[in-house]
This record gives C-alpha cells, sequence and structure tokens, in this order.
C-alpha cells in the first residue's frame, strides 16, 4: 500500500457494503459500544462514528462499533442472535435520520426533560416531533404495573449539534468549524444576550462539556432544554451547563464568564464562523488531506458531507511531515438514548420530524 502522512494512514478504507449479515458476529477490534434500539440505527452510529467501519448487533440493545487498519473484520463468526455490517461512510448516501420504527416494552432509559400524560403513545410521538429539542420519547401504556404513572409521556434529549470532544492549546494549528447552519429551525427574533466576565454562576452543575469559547458555551447552553444557565473556564476550555429556574447567584472569578440560555429566537452561530488559532481539536478525525491555506481546509470540511470541525496545522507546525494538513472530524449527532432496556407495557420511539421528505 502506499503510505500517506499524517494520522489515518494506513486505514484502507473499503468499498461501500449495505445490507446485514445475519447471525454473524465480527469479534474484536472494538472502538466503542453504545446502546441502539435497532441494527439500522447501528449502522447510522456506525456510519456517523468518526472511525467505526463495521459494526456487530445483538439482542440486548448493544452496538459494538468496530475498526481495523484493514478497513475490514479480522474475522467473521456465526453467532445466533447478531446482526453484523459496515458503515456505510463510503456509500455518499443522506444520512437516515428517520427512526419511524414503534418499539414495544421497550425503555429508552434517561435523557428526559420534561414530562406529561397523554392519551395514547402516537399522541406522545406527535408532541415530540413538533418539539424541535426532543430526539426520543418513551411512553407508559394503560397497562403498566404501576397505576399513578400509566399514559405518562416522556420527552427526551440528546446532543444533535456537534461538540468537539477535547479543546486544547497547540502552537501552530488553527481550529475551526463546518460553514454548514447548525440548526434547522428559524426564527424571526435573533436572540439577546449578554456575558458576564470574570464572574462564575456557582453549583448547580448538571453537565460539562466542551467548548472552545463563552459564545460557543452559550450556544451548547441555549441548545440543552435543561440549561437554565452556564460558566464557562477559559483556562481549560470547560463549558459548565447549570440548571435552577429558581436562583442564580453570581460570584466574581477571573477567567470565568458566565451568561444565561436564550428561549425560542434565533441562536447566535456566530461563534462558529470564527476560526482558533493555537486551539486544537484533538480527535474525532475520519480523514485528512494536504491543503495549503486554513480557508481551503474549511471549504473543504464545509462541502464534505461528514465533516463537522476540523484542525488544520499551518507551515510553523513543528513536525514538517504534518505540516499544511488539514484533519476533518466528526462526532455522532442522531437521536442516541444512552441506554435501553427491556420493560413491559412501555413504548419508544423517536422524532419523525427528520421523516419529512425534503
Amino acid at each position: 500500500h502506499m503510505k500517506i502522512h499524517g494520522i489515518l494512514q494506513n486505514i484502507v478504507v473499503p468499498s461501500c457494503i449495505q445490507g446485514f449479515l445475519l447471525n454473524v458476529d465480527f469479534p474484536g477490534s472494538d472502538v466503542v459500544d453504545l446502546y441502539s434500539p435497532s441494527v439500522e440505527h447501528c449502522q447510522e452510529l456506525c456510519t456517523q462514528h468518526p472511525s467505526c467501519l463495521f459494526f456487530s448487533y445483538n439482542r440486548s440493545f448493544r452496538c459494538y462499533l468496530k475498526s481495523s487498519s484493514s478497513g475490514h473484520p479480522q474475522s467473521q463468526v456465526l453467532l445466533l442472535g447478531v446482526t453484523s455490517g459496515y458503515s456505510l461512510k463510503t456509500c455518499n448516501l443522506e444520512p437516515t435520520l428517520c427512526f419511524s420504527q414503534v418499539f414495544e416494552d421497550v425503555d429508552f432509559h434517561g435523557g428526559d426533560y420534561e414530562t406529561f400524560f397523554t392519551a395514547n403513545f402516537e399522541e406522545c410521538q406527535r408532541v415530540c416531533t413538533l418539539d424541535p429539542v426532543c430526539q426520543f420519547f418513551t411512553f407508559v401504556t394503560g397497562n403498566f404495573s404501576s397505576p399513578d404513572v400509566r399514559y405518562k409521556c416522556h420527552l427526551k434529549f440528546s446532543w444533535f449539534v456537534p461538540r468537539p470532544a477535547a479543546v486544547a492549546l497547540k502552537s501552530g494549528v488553527i481550529s475551526g468549524f463546518s460553514q454548514k447552519p447548525q440548526l434547522t429551525q428559524h426564527f424571526a427574533t435573533v436572540c439577546q444576550s449578554q456575558l458576564f466576565s470574570n464572574t462564575d454562576f456557582r453549583g448547580n452543575d448538571f453537565l460539562e462539556s466542551q467548548a472552545v469559547s463563552p459564545e460557543h458555551c452559550q450556544f451548547l447552553c441555549s441548545v440543552h432544554p435543561l440549561c437554565t444557565y452556564f460558566s464557562f473556564s477559559s483556562n481549560d476550555f470547560r463549558c459548565f451547563l447549570k440548571n435552577n429556574p429558581n436562583s442564580m447567584v453570581a460570584k466574581t472569578k477571573s477567567n470565568f464568564t458566565s451568561g444565561i440560555s436564550s428561549h425560542l429566537c434565533q441562536i447566535d452561530e456566530s461563534w462558529a464562523k470564527l476560526t482558533y488559532r493555537d486551539i486544537e481539536f484533538r480527535g474525532s478525525d475520519f480523514r485528512s488531506e494536504v491543503v495549503n491555506f486554513v480557508d481551503i481546509c474549511q471549504e473543504k470540511c464545509t462541502e464534505d458531507p461528514n465533516c463537522q470541525f476540523y484542525t488544520y496545522h499551518n507551515g510553523s507546525f513543528f513536525h514538517p511531515e504534518h505540516r499544511h494538513r488539514c484533519y476533518m472530524k466528526r462526532v455522532v449527532t442522531m437521536p442516541t438514548p444512552s441506554h435501553i432496556r427491556r420493560v413491559d407495557n412501555v413504548m419508544s420511539g423517536f422524532t419523525l420530524r427528520n421523516c419529512r421528505s425534503s
């Protein structure tokens, strides 16, 4: 094989292989395992995950994402109840984000942000579909063992905007985002935002994420349905999402910037138009190529439907072999329950927002 410089040098990308292998396991080569309610959903997870090339899925709702330098599984073993297949990254298909299947006696556990009672499953799904942040839901049927929670509809959230897993200072690199808009919902009113510098809103943390700037952290807070306000630490790029609708206590703290979530308005995405010098988005690479300028790297990322953000090594990067290399990156942004389990007399499903034919 020709050796291409950079990371991902020796991974040979296989041709597009669609379909599934029933009762076949690809043992070993695991990158990560995630919960998934169906083999179709698992295949889309593999397609979205930056390094997944093939996968195996079992009846316990476990989706094992796998990779190897050859691009193929080391072996195939007959195993009842396991289905295996390949990433569709190389197929250049539009991503399948419409999951209309109804999952009976299946609980999508966790991710709740709002609960109420509805007459039936269809009504719960309708509300989830109309709520732009709802990614999936679980409905408790009229036959459930505890009478007091029957007909309860749980709306659930998972991240649908890309978030770099690790943000770090590094000389000789420039990072940025794809210029495709991150949000599909549009409001006439632009969000009014205020940032409080050298301020920490103490306590009430429910989630920590990495962010490249206070504006990026504010965007993440505004997207998450439970976030009421946030604090951002510029020393280590930590974005603390906080939930307390009843009180907000500000304390003076250097290198911290805080702010408030915005509601029902067009969230500012100007932070995504900027490039960030000497900041690296670590990991999440799915391919790289040599280009002469960072602008070209950003253009290539924007043109590639898989690319969400990038890091470019410019001419001053310490390692000559890696100079002028554009690392294209992505993370999973499809609806992904954090835990799935069998529970009698509950039904789960996904938003049908992505099923509307364009």
